[in-house]
């Protein structure tokens, strides 16, 4: 496998760590899209209640950011890797609570959401570091690309086997069985974490420091203003569409297919972009896709058929790798060319999850102030459309940044 990847990339160098890491991403990956949709859909099931649903997304992103900073705290004492398999063994942990609580896990949604977002803390500050330091510019663009492979393969086998084991059993016995394989995936994932070369931090965790640093690094503040654009989207996309499709489906399968439809696509470009978008074409890219995305949830709001969520899942798959593979590669840009950057990539990493997960909660808030104010069927469309643009604004932040020069800081 290493020669062939060798052969893709031309010659550089595809070391055990990198092929490690990519399967860990994949494990991580098939477990999530197996069972993260449908907990959603699991909590509605049994509450029915949008309230209930936010407040689990919420705790999920106000915990991971404090995670993350405790994790980095962690990653400066401690091996990274044992801080990477201490989110992967928090996350197993979730899975078995979910099972164990069973049809009482809605009235436990705060609980079970802070103990996700401790678990994503965790495992992607630790995954964040560590793709940092094995990739290099010239392989982050493949390492993002077959990483996105992987997600997609995730996305497209786990969702639709999820949707159609829960649709042919009894009750919530379907999800028990889900729940169950993603529990065993992520096991699975920290016995892998042991072949990983032993990583080790010194010195001091200086959080405050680089966040003062935007003050003296336009292109660090302008990536974090950007990712605060992305958490925007996200915070309510995350789960209000797979909510707003099993409503008009009602049918954990349809759901399923929707998934199926998007990773497939997602699959094929994410393969395409990291092949195709090469540097100096990154802005461009970052600009069509988010257009596109933003126009595309107009074919969302207005679909009354499963043929149209097919189209705008199509539309998503297309053009989320357009916008990620190269957008992530600039933020380690970035990173890569800020003050103390070696010394300090674990500060810049829990910074920019933070800003993305301010992003995150404004977008929550905004849904449970919306929802409290006019009936959600009628005010879901709209706010859609506010934090829809999150992603098309990610452009008009990031075009002014220039990698080509490392900029100093002042003390």
């Amino acid at each position: 496998m290493v020669s062939k990847l060798r052969v893709w990339l031309s010659h550089e160098n595809v070391s055990k760590d990198l092929l490690l890491l990519l399967l860990i991403g994949g494990l991580y990956s098939l477990g999530i899209f197996l069972s993260s949709t449908f907990v959603n859909i699991y909590l509605w099931k049994q509450s029915n209640s949008y309230i209930d649903i936010a407040l689990y997304n919420l705790a999920i992103y106000v915990l991971q950011p404090l995670t993350f900073i405790l994790a980095g705290k962690c990653a400066k004492r401690i091996d990274r890797v044992i801080v990477l398999r201490t989110g992967v063994t928090v996350l197993s942990l979730f899975f078995l609570t979910v099972l164990l609580v069973g049809e009482r896990a809605a009235t436990f949604n705060i609980m079970l959401g802070s103990l996700l977002g401790v678990g994503y803390g965790f495992y992607w500050l630790a995954y964040n570091v560590l793709t940092f330091e094995i990739t290099e510019p010239d392989t982050r663009d493949f390492f993002n690309g077959f990483l996105g492979v992987l997600q997609s393969l995730g996305g497209m086998t786990g969702p639709i086997l999820a949707g159609y084991i829960i649709s042919r059993l009894n009750n919530f016995t379907g999800y028990t069985v889900i729940f169950t394989i993603s529990f065993g995936l992520f096991i699975i994932a920290v016995l892998v974490s042991f072949g990983l070369s032993r990583r080790k931090a010194k010195g001091n965790f200086s959080f405050r420091r680089i966040v003062s640093e935007r003050k003296n690094n336009s292109n660090w503040r302008r990536i974090l203003n950007a990712h605060v654009s992305q958490g925007f989207r996200e915070g309510t996309f995350l789960f209000a569409v797979s909510i707003w499709i099993f409503l008009m489906t009602e049918d954990e399968l349809s759901l399923g297919v929707f998934n199926l439809v998007y990773s497939g696509f997602s699959f094929l470009f994410y393969f395409l972009v990291s092949r195709w978008v090469k540097p100096r074409r990154r802005k461009k890219a970052i600009l069509i896709s988010g257009l596109a995305l933003y126009l595309s949830v107009l074919i969302l709001l207005f679909s009354d058929t499963m043929a149209l969520l097919l189209i705008y899942a199509g539309v998503a798959g297309v053009f989320f790798p357009l916008l990620y593979v190269p957008y992530i590669s600039l933020t380690y840009d970035v990173i890569g060319k800020s003050w103390n950057a070696a010394e300090m990539r674990i500060e810049y990493i829990v910074v920019r999850e933070i800003f993305l997960n301010i992003g995150r909660v404004l977008s929550i808030v905004i849904f449970l102030f919306a929802i409290t104010l006019i009936p959600p069927e009628t005010g879901i469309p709209y706010i859609l459309l506010i934090v829809g643009g999150g992603h098309f604004f990610i452009y008009f932040f990031v075009k002014g940044i220039d990698t080509q020069c490392t900029e100093s800081s002042h003390n």
